[in-house]
C-alpha cells in the first residue's frame, strides 16, 4: 500500500522544488490514482477498501498542494520547518503596500463603473504579477533556500489571489 509519511514529492517522484514539471505531476497524479482507486478493491476486504480510500484522498490532497504555486510553497517552507505567518505577519514592503492600494482602487473603479474591459486587464496584470512572483519563490526556495524572504513571497501570493479571486467575482457580476 501507500506510504502516508512520504513528502508529497516522494509520492509523485519529483524532486523536492518549487519549480516542478506540472505534466509530470499530472501524470503521476493520474497512475497514482488508477493504483488506488476504490473501485479497484470493490471486492477487496473492508480494511484493504478502507486503505484504497484513505490512499486515494492522500493521492487527492498531495495533488492540490503541488499543483498550486501558493500550496506548494507554503508546503516547501513547511518542510523546511518556516512558519510563514500568514495570519499573525501583516508587515509587508511599502512598494507592495502602494500597489496593493492601487490594484484595490482600480478594481472598486471598474466595479463602479461596470467597466469589464478594465477588470480583464487588471486580472491580466495581476496574473503576470503572480507568475513573477513564482519565479522569484522559485528561485528563493530552489537556489537559494532563502525561506525567510520566501515567507514574506508566500504571504504577497496569498494577497494576490485574494485579489485575483475579487476581480474574477466583480467580472462575475457583470456578466450575470
Amino acid at each position: 500500500m501507500i506510504n502516508f509519511a512520504q513528502s508529497h514529492f516522494d509520492l509523485f517522484d519529483l524532486p523536492t522544488a518549487f519549480a516542478i514539471d506540472a505534466k509530470l505531476l499530472d501524470t503521476r497524479y493520474r497512475d497514482a490514482v488508477a493504483q488506488y482507486h476504490p473501485d479497484r478493491f470493490a471486492t477487496a476486504s473492508d480494511a484493504d477498501r478502507r486503505m484504497s480510500l484513505q490512499a486515494t484522498t492522500h493521492i487527492n490532497e498531495a495533488y492540490q498542494t503541488l499543483k498550486s504555486g501558493l500550496a506548494r510553497a507554503r508546503y516547501l517552507l513547511k518542510l523546511a520547518d518556516v512558519d510563514t505567518q500568514e495570519e499573525t505577519n501583516t508587515a509587508m514592503p511599502m512598494d507592495f503596500l502602494m500597489a496593493q492600494m492601487e490594484w484595490r482602487e482600480g478594481i472598486a473603479d471598474a466595479k463602479a463603473s461596470q467597466n469589464l474591459d478594465a477588470l480583464e486587464n487588471l486580472a491580466s496584470e495581476m496574473r503576470a504579477e503572480m507568475q513573477a512572483l513564482e519565479s522569484k519563490l522559485a528561485t528563493q526556495i530552489d537556489a537559494q533556500q532563502d525561506y525567510i524572504n520566501a515567507a514574506v513571497s508566500v504571504r504577497k501570493l496569498r494577497f494576490m489571489e485574494k485579489l485575483d479571486q475579487e476581480i474574477g467575482d466583480a467580472i462575475e457580476a457583470i456578466l450575470y
